[in-house]
């Protein structure tokens, strides 16, 4: 089964959405890191009903009228990050964990920095809000996306 991709403007820069089997399976960004997702072949398709509904869904969240997705996510990743990335979407809309709590939520409590390491690795950006996590200072950490978008869409859900 192929990879589906189709690309999407945004306010943080062109994002590339990424599906197989009808569920999205990635959100890319523009100054993507080679292989800090993994995927298959690709294959352009904008018509892909999922692909559709993941970019109406990301323009109404920055439009500010959208604050919970409603999609069907297929993440790869070994068991440890897909335990990560469960717990990114549990973070409300708006708020923010440090990676210390994250590693506490899935009962790792010493493993900090390999939480650090599932969060930028999080292949469904903004979806799972890899985004609310923060250094346990409070400060912006690394984002995949780059702090100035991190930085954006902290900001748009405070003023949501």
């Amino acid at each position: 089964m192929s990879y589906e991709y189709k690309y999407m403007p945004s306010p943080v820069g062109q994002l590339t959405l990424v599906a197989r089997g009808g569920k999205l399976t990635a959100i890319l960004w523009e100054k993507e890191r080679p292989n800090r997702v993994r995927l298959g072949a690709l294959q352009e398709a904008n018509n892909s009903p999922v692909l559709q509904e993941t970019e109406r869904q990301l323009n109404e969240y920055f439009a500010g009228t959208r604050n919970r997705f409603e999609l069907e996510l297929d993440f790869a990743g070994t068991d440890f990050q897909k335990k990560v990335w469960q717990a990114l979407l549990t973070i409300p809309f708006g708020e923010t964990r440090s990676y210390s709590q994250i590693a506490a939520q899935i009962g790792n409590p010493k493993a900090v920095r390999a939480v650090g390491a599932a969060n930028g690795r999080n292949p469904i950006s903004i979806v799972a809000p890899c985004h609310r996590v923060i250094g346990a200072s409070g400060g912006l950490t690394g984002f995949a996306g780059g702090l100035e978008a991190k930085q954006y869409l902290l900001e748009l859900e405070e003023h949501a």
